[in-house]
């Protein structure tokens, strides 16, 4: 196994650095705010962990799903727990990039174009079905996701901020999708699932539903302003260099595996550093053990992982091999 790459430390060395300043005052923030949401979406505090590690940790999310399981309602009650603007484009064949990045409108009597605003224009955006559309619109997506920015008709619009993007698709859809390129999911800072729930989460959830409890009764914990300052919290909680090799070994073990044709990029290795850094902070902690990095490691690296075709006719399971990885991963003392 190669050690760790210094340019590849390096770089790290400089992403977490920024920000450094007085941490955890709003640890206490981030634990109403989960229970906030525990209490409307019930039975799934892992995916609730997830999705709050990623909004902190400044990324974004896909969540991958049958239908019915609630990753619509989530990202509502989400947006609506910390007082932020929500915007939904359901996605279609038939969906343009105007309609998400906004278009130039023509007015007749200034004789101007003006900027309208599309979807993105929102703090929390829901991109439904994002597999529903055609590549084109899908690309639409990857500067605002990025760098917090569309330019349309060469003109450059800044996006409100927090800026957090959730996506979802359907894995059982092949007819009628564009399955996402690998630079696109590699936008994406976790993919999580939710599932079924079991027996008594389902009945819990079914009494709510006839009790009158919805999404619309749902109050906010915090303000955008508290969301930002959190994020710069996250920043500035401490990684030692031995944790940065872990993470880097790990990484280092996807690009050599042969079964892999694609590994861990480096932007996968950042993704992993910050929401090691955002796990922390969730825990009350303001250093990163090398628990948090094991905790997040499936949720941020399974998605950027491509099987070879060999591997594939063998029907190997890429999620089986991720875990194998990271147990040969020397963990630091």
């Amino acid at each position: 196994m190669e050690s760790p790459g210094e340019d590849d430390i390096s770089l790290l060395r400089v992403f977490l650095s920024e920000g450094k300043e007085e941490i955890m005052s709003g640890y206490e923030t981030a634990v109403k705010l989960r229970e906030n949401i525990n209490q409307f979406f019930v039975g799934k505090e892992d995916v609730v962990d997830n999705l709050l590690i990623c909004l902190l940790a400044g990324g974004h999310v896909l969540l991958e799903d049958v239908p019915g399981v609630g990753k619509t309602t989530l990202a509502l009650i989400l947006a609506k727990s910390i007082g932020c603007s929500f915007g939904r484009i359901q996605f279609t064949p038939d969906t343009l990039p105007g309609d998400v990045t906004g278009v130039s409108v023509y007015h007749m009597n200034t004789g101007e174009f003006a900027y309208q605003d599309g979807a993105v224009m929102n703090q929390v955006l829901l991109a439904d079905e994002i597999n529903r559309t055609a590549p084109k619109t899908q690309a639409s997506l990857l500067e605002a996701m990025a760098e917090g920015q569309v330019t349309v008709d060469g003109v450059v619009h800044e996006l409100p901020k927090p800026f957090f993007v959730v996506a979802t698709q359907n894995p059982i859809e092949f007819v009628g999708t564009y399955p996402l390129p690998e630079a696109q999911m590699d936008r994406f800072m976790m993919r999580l699932s939710i599932g079924y729930p079991d027996r008594e989460q389902e009945m819990k959830m079914a009494e709510q539903f006839i009790k009158g409890k919805t999404v619309e009764q749902v109050k906010a914990v915090c303000l955008s302003e508290d969301m930002i300052a959190m994020q710069k919290e996250v920043s500035a909680v401490t990684v030692k260099e031995a944790v940065l090799g872990y993470m880097e070994d790990i990484v280092c073990l996807t690009r050599q595996e042969e079964r892999f044709v694609l590994g861990a990029s480096p932007r996968a290795m950042l993704s992993m550093a910050r929401a090691s850094q955002s796990r922390a902070f969730m825990q009350g902690r303001d250093y990163v053990k090398p628990d948090d990095v094991k905790a997040v490691a499936m949720q941020v690296l399974g998605h950027r992982l491509v099987l070879s075709s060999e591997a594939k006719i063998r029907r190997e399971d890429k999620d089986k091999i991720l875990k194998s990885l990271i147990v040969q991963a020397k963990i630091p003392v």
